[in-house]
């Protein structure tokens, strides 16, 4: 066994020899200096090397300031830019070091995985919350060991190893391959289309999926048409012919690379940081909720193997939970927002079911609190409250435990607002109570602004409930909800802004003041609009329905309630039942015809909020509403 002494001898020998020729004229590049480390120095003794150098630097610093002689000094001098010429190549070698022992690391895990993992331990890999996750060049480096080593073991009896190791190589060449078909308009679609604003769906704006589509091949061709066309992506993969594993490792690369690139230049915009963190946050969204679509349909595609569906799918949740893992990191993450924001598609709905375990063996990090924060938020809005209640109170122990207070405050408005969708109303006032106690404490304004939206909210509730609603007791709820609205548009938050109006406009509806709701609910569907909150809008369009309907205007009833019922179903919230009932009732009144053509006179208003489409799937909503009436 060699000993640590002779190490540091033989290094400081050829640190002195590299100086030596050096100092000649005998090296031709540093490119000459690196080929000398990679040949002499042995794996495992990099600290031996590194003490040396370290030395010899030290002592040569020490000669070039002391020597008097000035031939000595500029001799020195001369060694100990040779010196720092070798600790450049050694950094150099560290990382090329480093590297190699990462696709080394990576190839030895895959080929060693039993059938039905190799592709999701390769995922672990490329992970972007990975400091040292495989590039481009590390995966093109990878491929050719992948191949090597296959070759190598041509002759063992592993028979699913080959073709494993087959799609996985063919699936990364395809990833990188449409990636860089890609480069060039990643962000073209942003000046191309005046008005793409971000990933938002609406009926006229496709966002970069029509350009992208018309750059790429195979399976990333048919998913961005399918976005353009606003079709289920889960349903075109589950439909997809000849869909193999290889295509699902193109989607990760494809996709993991359009979002970093993405989100790295939103981050970038100096001219206006507020749109770059609205498209930051948009960016994780959709790309969150395109893998939850993937999700569901490689977990049903007809034409993979069962032990594939199985891998895949368990893949698209791995790359999903990446995703949210490295958008709970950023400062703009929306503690007060859901995974549906920004998506005009029933994206989440069947996932989260699949989610809910998987979650549970994920540690109690403060990545983790944010996560089920956003998906607790959504399961509110499905209606889903115990589950709701589970995310927001593991959320808030999580948070505590890891002190993130903002994380900590907004879970306790969380609360808040499922209590009162229980009609608990004095939980739901206990929770806004502690929100607003500790956001004043810590001074978190957005906090506070949701905490006295929470608490105003819960008072009118109560106080209807009590049947108190005589104008003393609801004055201090009202000014609650005022106080709430002005902070949040002092912080231009249009999520709470739009929660805000919403919550005032309902109490003000409540308290049978419709002409004072109207313009607080007008106030929260542009809010939310401008938020991308689905959820929100679809509840202003609601409640904006009751209030026309008080007042007996017919038109503006229809209009606010046939949207308010399309974009809740849309996400599968469970209030769309409510401006549901509200069409059924005006139907029975004015008859079939009569509300056929009041459905006809709002038709350009209703087509420009949720297109051709959507309009025509109204009357298929209404009879879903009333089928279920029927059975209850």
């Amino acid at each position: 066994m060699t000993s640590a002494g002779s190490f540091s001898d033989r290094y400081f020998t050829l640190i002195d020899q590299i100086v030596t020729i050096t100092l000649k004229g005998q090296l031709r590049s540093k490119e000459q200096i690196y080929q000398q480390l990679v040949k002499e120095i042995e794996s495992g003794t990099g600290e031996v090397f590194e003490r040396c150098l370290s030395q010899r630097l030290e002592t040569t610093k020490t000669q070039v300031e002391t020597a008097v002689d000035e031939l000595k000094q500029a001799r020195a001098s001369r060694s100990l830019r040779a010196m720092q010429a070798i600790q450049g190549e050694w950094e150099r070698y560290q990382k090329e070091q480093q590297s190699t022992g990462a696709i080394d690391s990576a190839k030895r895990s895959i080929l060693a995985a039993p059938s039905g993992e190799r592709f999701t331990v390769w995922l672990g890999y490329v992970d972007l919350n990975q400091e040292n996750r495989l590039n481009f060049e590390a995966l093109k480096q990878l491929v050719k060991a992948l191949d090597k080593a296959v070759a190598d073991q041509a002759d063992q009896n592993n028979p699913e190893l080959t073709p494993e190791i087959q799609q996985l190589t063919s699936g990364i060449r395809q990833g990188i391959e449409s990636y860089q078909k890609l480069e060039d308009a990643l962000i073209r679609w942003i000046y191309e289309v005046p008005t793409a604003i971000g990933f938002e769906g609406t009926p006229t704006v496709s966002g970069p999926w029509k350009l992208w589509a018309e750059r790429v091949e195979r399976v990333p061709k048919r998913l961005f048409q399918t976005i353009v066309e606003r079709q289920s992506v889960a349903e075109a993969i589950r439909r997809q012919a000849a869909l193999a594993p290889r295509d699902w490792v193109e989607l990760v690369i494809l996709l993991q690379s359009l979002q970093r690139a993405l989100v790295a230049w939103f981050e970038k915009q100096p001219y206006d940081s507020k749109w770059g963190t609205q498209q930051s946050v948009a960016t994780f969204l959709t790309f969150a909720a395109i893998w939850c679509e993937l999700l569901n349909g490689f977990r049903d595609a007809a034409s993979l193997s069962s032990a594939d569906r199985q891998q895949l799918s368990q893949g698209c949740f791995l790359a999903l939970l990446q995703t949210l893992r490295g958008f709970s990191q950023q400062p703009y993450f929306p503690l007060y927002g859901g995974i549906f924001a920004l998506l005009s598609t029933d994206y989440l709905k069947n996932a989260l079911t699949y989610l809910d375990e998987p979650l549970k063996r994920v540690e109690g990090t403060q990545e983790k609190a944010r996560i089920l924060t956003l998906l607790g938020y959504s399961q509110r809005a499905f209606g889903q409250y115990e589950r709701a209640l589970a995310f927001h109170q593991e959320a808030l122990e999580i948070a505590r435990t890891a002190d993130d207070q903002p994380c900590e405050i907004a879970n306790l408005n969380h609360l808040s607002r499922i209590y009162l969708a229980q009609k608990n109303y004095g939980e739901a006032i206990n929770h806004s109570q502690r929100a607003l106690i500790l956001a004043r404490q810590k001074g978190d304004r957005l906090g506070e602004a949701n905490a006295l939206t929470n608490l105003g909210y819960s008072e009118v509730l109560a106080a209807r409930e009590l049947e108190r609603m005589d104008s003393d007791s609801c004055e201090m709820a009202v000014s609650y909800l005022q106080q709430g609205l002005q902070l949040s548009e002092k912080l231009g938050d249009r999520q709470s802004q739009s929660l805000c109006y919403n919550s005032l406009g309902i109490a003000y509806v409540i308290l049978e003041q419709p002409q004072v709701a109207i313009p607080f609910l007008e106030k929260g569907v542009q809010a939310a609009l401008m938020s991308g909150d689905l959820y929100l809008q679809g509840l202003n369009f609601a409640y904006l329905a009751e209030a026309h309907h008080a007042l007996a205007e017919r038109e503006k009833t229809a209009l606010a309630a046939f949207l308010g019922m399309y974009l809740l179903h849309q996400i599968g919230a469970i209030e769309w039942r409510q401006p549901a009932g509200l069409l059924s009732i005006m139907q029975g009144q004015i008859g079939e015809l009569t509300f056929e053509q009041l459905r006809r006179q709002v038709r350009s208003e209703v087509v420009a909020v949720i297109g051709v489409d959507g309009y025509d799937h109204l009357p298929t909503l209404l009879g879903e509403y009333k089928g279920s009436m029927g059975k209850e």
